[in-house]
C-alpha cells in the first residue's frame, strides 16, 4: 500500500501534531500550497531534533512499534527511528524489488550478509530467503579472521557487505578471488567508481558484478546503481526532489557545480518517520528522470559527498559526537573531519594537542558509538584516525560552525 502525499499530510498531522505547526508557518511566508509537494516545509535536521528525536515524540509511547538507534545530535541525544509493522513490510517489500532488479539476471543461489549492525542487516537474511537463496550471516562481534574463514568455507556466490568492510576482507584475504564471491551488493558509505573497479579487479570480477545501492535508516532502500543504464535509479515509493544548499537556510556554503543538488526525499510508504521533503544532506550530481522500459523514472549519476551533520563509518556517527569528545580534552580546538576513500581522520586543531591526548580522544571516538568500536577491535573497521595540527582558525572554526565533512 503507498499513500499519495497529500494523503501523507493528514498522516503527518496525525501522527506528528507539530507537523501542522510548521505547515502554519511556511504558509505566513508565502509557501505551502497544497497543490506544490515543492512548497511544503523541508525535513531539516533542525526541525527533527527539535520534534522527532526527542522524549517528546509520541511515537516512542506505543510500544508496537520497532526502533532503531544511530548517531547523536546537537544535544548529545542519540536518534531513534521508528518503524512500524506497515513500515517494515513496505521496507522488505521495497528491497525485495530491488535485489530481484540486481540479482535475477544471474541465479544465483547463495549468499552471506557481512554488514555489521543496523536495519539493513536486521533485514538481509529474510531478503534473499525471500528470493530463494541460501543465506548466511557473520556478526560483527566476530574477530576478521573469522569472517574471512567463514567466507572460505561457504564460498557465497553473493556478499552483502559494506565499503568499509569489504575493505577489511579485501586486506585480511590471503587470495580474495579464491572466496568465490561472483557478485558483491552494497550498502553504506559512499563507493566511487575507481575503488568499485580496484574491488572487482582483486575478486576476479567483472565490474558490473558491483552494485552500489542508496538507503537509510529514516527512508528505506532509495536507490541502486543500474549498470544497464550507468545511473542510480530510485526505488519503489520515492519521490525525489534537488534543491540548492541555500535553500535549506542554514548558512551551507553554495555547491560549487551546477549540476550538483542537496537531495530530498518524500517515501510514500513511511508512515512513523516524517518523510515528506526530508532532507537527505547527501549530495548527488544530475538528478533527472530517464526512460526506463518505457517509463520516466527519477535518476541520479552519483552522490558526490555529504554536507550534513553525520556520516557513515561502519555506523553513523555524527559530528556532534566527535567534538564533544574532543572538547572534554581540549577546551580551545578547532576540528575538522575527513572523509578519504574509507578512512575517516579527525583533525584537531590546537595548542595542546599532545600525542597521548590524541590516543585520548582516538579511542573515546571509536567507542562513542558501541557498535563502531567493537567492530574496530575485531578488525572488521579501520581505526579512526586524529591527527594533530597547528591551530588555523581560519580553517578549523568555519568548519566547525557549518558541521561540514570533507571528502578528499
Amino acid at each position: 500500500m503507498t499513500l499519495a502525499w497529500k494523503e501523507m499530510i493528514d498522516l503527518m498531522g496525525q501522527r506528528f501534531p507539530w507537523y501542522i505547526q510548521q505547515l502554519n508557518l511556511q504558509e505566513s511566508q508565502g509557501g505551502a500550497d497544497d497543490a506544490a509537494l515543492e512548497q511544503l516545509p523541508l525535513m531539516t535536521a533542525s526541525v527533527l531534533e527539535s520534534h522527532y528525536y526527542t522524549d517528546r515524540n509520541p511515537l516512542a509511547k506505543l510500544n508496537q512499534l520497532n526502533q532503531y538507534r544511530t548517531s547523536g545530535t546537537s544535544s548529545g541525544r542519540r536518534k531513534t527511528i521508528y518503524y512500524s509493522e506497515q513500515d517494515e513490510e513496505a521496507y522488505l517489500r521495497i528491497k525485495l524489488d530491488v535485489f530481484r532488479a540486481i540479482l535475477e539476471p544471474y541465479n544465483y543461489r547463495t549468499a552471506l550478509a557481512d554488514m555489521g549492525t543496523g536495519h539493513a542487516e536486521a533485514t538481509a537474511v529474510e531478503v534473499f530467503r525471500r528470493l530463494g537463496m541460501e543465506v548466511g550471516s557473520l556478526s560483527f562481534q566476530l574477530p576478521i579472521e573469522q569472517h574471512i574463514e567463514q567466507l572460505e568455507q561457504v564460498k557465497p556466490e553473493v556478499l552483502y557487505t559494506m565499503p568499509s568492510i569489504m575493505d577489511r576482507i579485501l586486506l585480511a584475504a590471503e587470495d580474495p578471488a579464491a572466496l568465490g564471491i561472483r557478485h558483491v551488493i552494497l550498502v553504506g558509505e559512499i563507493a566511487s567508481p575507481g575503488w568499485m573497479r580496484r574491488v572487482s579487479e582483486r575478486l576476479n570480477i567483472g565490474a558490473e558484478q558491483i552494485t552500489d545501492t542508496y538507503g537509510s535508516i529514516e527512508i528505506g532502500t532509495i536507490a541502486y546503481f543500474s549498470h544497464r543504464h550507468g545511473r542510480y535509479l530510485f526505488a519503489d515509493g520515492i519521490i525525489a526532489e534537488g534543491i540548492s544548499a541555500e535553500a535549506l537556510g542554514e548558512g551551507v556554503e553554495p555547491l560549487s557545480a551546477e549540476e550538483e543538488q542537496v537531495l530530498v526525499l518524500t517515501s510514500t510508504v513511511r508512515d512513523s518517520f516524517p518523510a515528506l521533503r526530508y532532507v537527505t544532506y547527501d549530495v548527488v550530481r544530475d538528478l533527472r528522470p530517464i526512460l526506463v522500459d518505457g517509463t520516466l523514472r527519477q535518476s541520479f549519476q552519483g552522490i558526490v559527498k555529504r554536507i550534513g551533520p553525520d556520516l557513515k563509518h561502519g555506523e553513523k556517527i555524527s559530528i556532534y559526537d566527535i567534538e564533544d569528545v574532543v572538547y572534554r580534552y581540549l577546551s580551545e580546538a578547532g576540528v575538522r573531519v575527513e572523509v578519504s576513500g574509507n578512512t575517516l581522520r579527525i583533525h584537531v586543531y590546537g595548542p595542546n594537542a599532545a600525542d597521548e591526548v590524541l590516543g585520548s580522544i582516538r579511542e573515546q571516538v571509536e567507542h562513542r558509538i558501541p557498535e563502531i568500536g567493537l567492530m574496530i577491535k575485531n578488525g572488521i573497521l579501520g581505526s579512526i584516525q586524529v591527527i594533530g595540527r597547528s591551530f588555523d582558525d581560519s580553517l578549523s572554526r568555519s568548519s566547525v560552525k557549518n558541521k561540514k565533512i570533507f571528502f578528499t
